[in-house]
């Protein structure tokens, strides 16, 4: 079983119009290159000034301009689209949720993972990072059967969580999907290794959609998008700037080499939610 997936990267900023109209444009990219599967980078829509905007931009379940950006342009193109990050309605009142939906190729909405692991941290004396003070965390892990395969979801930081990797194995899935907007600073000696891990360790395809150039707020993302098989190996990636990058994933080699090297099978430690 093979098919066609892609990760967009994109440098968004703070004009919510215009990243939307680049998205447009990257996702008619992927789906003129035979994608079925498209996944876009954390915060495509909107790469704030300050964080705080995201809370005036939330929305809530089926409305809002975003969402219904992104069930027409699965309609439209008859694509797979997990997407990225935006900001929805949280219970605190004074904060939001980072939440990937995703929509089927008929444009409805199917899936939803709220990020989980908040990037409380300081990068290096200028790049301060403290999501927690804008954002409430999701309590849940999402997986999805689609007519393309299992699929997880996963969102930035959480790459570095490998138990989320493995609550996503105990329930079935092929496919991890990473939407992210990872910075330059620890992109240059992490995003990979992670990336590459997280394929290995689960015998999993890793679709990674990262944010890659210099934005209006100041932020520096890494960029380096990738697509990773099941073995480790990266089948496609860009480094910088906006564009698409696209593979052929086979879930019955994927099949196979879980038959062959059945190191799951060999695990001691389960995951217990």
């Amino acid at each position: 079983m093979n098919y066609r997936v892609a990760a967009i990267q994109m440098a968004s900023g703070p004009n919510v119009n215009a990243n939307l109209n680049e998205t447009a444009r990257l996702i008619l990219e992927a789906a003129n290159m035979g994608a079925h599967l498209i996944t876009l980078p954390e915060s495509f829509a909107l790469m704030p000034i300050d964080s705080a905007d995201n809370i005036k931009l939330r929305e809530s379940v089926g409305e809002g301009m975003i969402q219904e950006f992104l069930a027409q342009q699965a309609s439209r193109h008859h694509v797979w689209i997990v997407g990225g990050t935006l900001p929805m309605v949280a219970e605190a009142p004074n904060k939001y949720r980072a939440a990937c939906l995703v929509f089927n190729p008929k444009g409805q909405n199917v899936g939803r993972y709220d990020k989980m692991h908040l990037f409380d941290v300081n990068v290096s004396e200028q790049e301060r990072y403290y999501e927690s003070e804008t954002m409430e965390a999701g309590l849940h892990i999402e997986s999805l059967d689609t007519d393309l395969g299992k699929l997880g979801l996963v969102v930035c930081y959480d790459l570095r969580f490998p138990e989320l990797f493995r609550c996503l194995l105990d329930e079935g899935v092929q496919i991890i999907t990473v939407a992210s907007a990872f910075t330059a600073v620890t992109g240059k000696v992490h995003w990979e290794v992670l990336l590459r891990a997280r394929a290995i360790e689960n015998l999993c395809y890793v679709i990674a959609a990262n944010q890659g150039g210099y934005h209006v707020n100041g932020r520096e993302t890494y960029g380096n998008s990738m697509i990773v098989d099941p073995w480790g190996a990266i089948l496609t990636r860009l480094n910088r700037g906006s564009g698409v990058i696209c593979a052929d994933i086979d879930l019955e080699k994927q099949t196979l080499l879980r038959q062959h090297f059945p190191c799951h099978q060999h695990r001691k430690i389960k995951c217990h939610r």
